[in-house]
C-alpha cells in the first residue's frame, strides 16, 4: 500500500490508491488535487489530454470524502483518477475524436457506460485525451492537437491511436486510462509506452456513446502500470449493455481474483512463421524473455496471418471510408491529409474485394479457434519495434524500407481481425520498453491475464518508471 503522498499522486498503481483512501491514510480529494497539479505541469510536455474535467472531478472527489466520513460503502476504485481517449462520450464536452470537424459538435449530453461504470466502482474521471484523428492512426500523432509525446523519451511517439493513453498512465498522470483497440491501438501505446493493455474479446465491452472507426472490429479497454489495475478496472466495466448491439450476451465473469492463480497448468505456444519475421532485434528478444520464463518452448503456426492482416486492411479501409465519405466531401481541408488520402483509398476499394475479405476473415477465425482446442494461449510480438522519433515517415522491415503508419500494426492486425483477447505486457528493455501480446481464446480474458501476472511477479513483464 502506498502511503506516501507524493507517490500516492503519480506512481501509486489504482489498487493502491484505493486502498489509501478506504483505510482514511489520504483523502479522495487530496488525491485528485495532486493529479491534476501533476497534468498541469507535465501536460505541457508530453500533450496528453486535450481537455480536462478539474470542477467535475473535485465534486465527485469531496462527495465520496463525504460518504466515507459518513460510514457509507465504497467501491474497489474508490478515489482513483482516471482519463479516456477524447473519442468517449464525456458530458459536457465535445467528443473529438481526435478530429478538427467534431469540435463544432455540441457537447455531449451523457457520459459512455464505462465511463459511468467505472464511476460507480469509485473511479473518478479527470480528462479526455490525445488520440489520433478518427482513430486512423498508428503513430499518436495528432495534426490538429500535436503530437502525444513518449514519457521515456519525448522526441519519440506514444503509439497509436490512444497516443493520449499511453502517454498519461506511462508519465504518472493517471493510473488508469481507457483507449480503443481496432487494428492494435492499445496494444501499440501499451508497446511503445511501456504498459500492460487489454483489448477484451470483440463484444464484451459496451462501445455505446463512444465515436466509431470500424464497428466490426473496434474494441474498448485499459491501459495501466499493474496487472491488478487492468483486472479491476475491467470488472467494474464488464457487463451486457442494450445500447451496442454485439455488447448483449454475456454477463459479468470476473477476474480480479482469478489473476492471481498464475500460469500453472496452462499449455502456452509462441506464435511461428508471420511472427517470427519483420520485427527488429528487440521485438524477439521481448519474446525471448518472456518465453523463457513462462517455460515455453512449443511453437505453433497461426495460418494465413498475412493474408488476414491484408484482408483487415481492406475491410478496415472500406468501413472507415463508408462512416466519413460525407465529410470528406463537404470538409476535406479539415482531416489531416495523411488520414484523408487513405480514407479516400478506402472508398475506392471495390465490393468484390471486400466481399472476398470477409469470406477470409470467417475461414481464418475458424482456423485460428481450432488452435485453441490445443492451446490455453499464444506468445507474439506486439510492435516490429520500439517507439520510432516523432515525425518518422518509415520503418525498414527485412531490409525493405516501408511507410511506417500503416506497418506499425503488422502484429496486432490479424488478431483484433478476428476479435480474440489479448494482453499486452511491457518488457522493459534499455533504452526503450516494447512489448509482447498474450493472446487468448474468445471470452478468455482470465486465461490472458493470469500470464500477465505471473511475467509481472517475476518481474519479466514491468511498466518501467520514466525520468520526468
Amino acid at each position: 500500500m502506498s502511503t506516501n503522498p507524493e507517490t500516492a499522486g503519480a506512481w501509486a498503481t489504482a489498487t493502491e490508491i484505493a486502498a489509501d483512501v478506504h483505510a482514511g491514510t489520504t483523502s479522495a480529494t487530496a488525491v485528485i488535487e495532486r493529479t491534476l497539479a501533476r497534468i498541469a505541469e507535465l501536460n505541457p510536455r508530453l500533450n496528453a489530454f486535450t481537455a480536462t474535467t478539474a470542477e467535475r472531478a473535485l465534486a465527485k472527489a469531496r462527495a465520496i470524502d463525504a460518504a466515507r466520513g459518513k460510514g457509507n460503502g465504497l467501491g474497489p476504485l474508490t478515489g482513483v483518477p482516471f482519463a479516456v481517449k477524447n473519442l468517449f462520450d464525456v458530458k459536457g464536452i465535445p467528443t473529438l475524436a481526435g478530429s478538427k470537424i467534431n469540435r463544432a459538435h455540441p457537447p455531449a449530453s451523457a457520459d459512455s457506460p464505462l465511463i459511468e461504470r467505472l464511476e460507480a466502482a469509485g473511479a473518478i474521471l479527470v480528462g479526455a485525451l490525445n488520440m489520433g484523428e478518427y482513430a486512423y492512426d498508428f503513430t499518436g500523432e495528432n495534426a490538429h492537437d500535436g503530437p502525444s509525446r513518449n514519457p521515456h523519451d519525448t522526441t519519440r511517439m506514444t503509439g497509436g491511436s490512444s497516443g493520449g493513453s499511453g502517454g498519461a498512465v506511462a508519465g504518472g498522470l493517471v493510473p488508469i486510462a481507457l483507449g480503443s483497440d481496432t487494428n492494435g491501438s492499445i496494444r501499440v501505446p501499451s508497446s511503445f509506452c511501456g504498459l500492460f493493455g487489454l483489448k477484451p474479446t470483440y463484444g464484451r465491452l459496451s462501445r455505446a456513446r463512444s465515436f466509431p472507426f470500424v464497428s466490426s472490429f473496434d474494441h474498448l479497454g485499459p491501459l495501466a502500470r499493474s496487472v491488478a489495475d487492468l483486472a479491476v478496472s475491467y470488472d467494474a466495466m464488464q457487463g451486457p449493455d442494450a445500447e451496442d448491439p454485439v455488447c448483449t450476451k454475456r454477463g459479468i465473469e470476473p477476474v480480479a481474483e482469478v489473476v492471481r492463480r498464475g500460469a500453472d497448468g496452462l499449455r502456452i505456444a509462441v506464435a511461428g512463421d508471420y511472427f517470427k519475421t519483420g520485427g527488429h532485434a528487440e521485438a524477439y528478444a521481448a519474446v525471448d524473455r518472456v518465453t523463457k520464463a513462462l517455460g515455453v518452448s512449443r511453437e505453433i503456426v497461426i495460418p494465413a496471418a498475412g493474408r488476414a492482416r491484408a484482408a483487415a486492411y481492406i475491410i478496415s479501409a472500406s468501413e472507415g471510408a463508408s462512416l466519413h465519405l460525407d465529410r470528406i466531401r463537404t470538409s476535406p481541408k479539415d482531416f489531416d491529409p495523411d488520414v484523408r488520402d487513405r480514407l479516400i483509398a478506402g472508398a475506392m476499394i471495390p465490393a468484390s474485394m471486400v466481399v472476398k475479405a470477409q469470406k477470409l476473415r470467417r475461414w481464418y477465425r475458424e482456423q485460428v479457434l481450432a488452435l485453441f482446442k490445443g492451446v490455453d494461449a499464444i506468445i507474439a510480438p506486439a510492435t516490429p519495434t520500439v517507439a520510432p522519433l516523432i515525425g518518422q515517415k518509415t520503418l525498414v522491415l527485412d531490409g525493405v524500407e516501408m511507410p511506417l503508419r500503416p506497418n506499425i500494426g503488422i502484429f496486432t492486425q490479424p488478431i483484433s481481425f478476428i476479435g480474440l483477447p489479448v494482453v499486452a505486457v511491457p518488457i522493459p528493455l534499455q533504452p526503450m520498453p516494447i512489448g509482447v501480446q498474450i493472446i487468448a481464446a474468445p471470452w478468455r480474458e482470465d486465461i490472458a491475464l493470469r500470464i500477465a501476472h505471473t511475467l509481472e511477479q517475476s518481474g519479466v513483464a514491468a511498466a518501467p518508471r520514466p525520468k520526468l
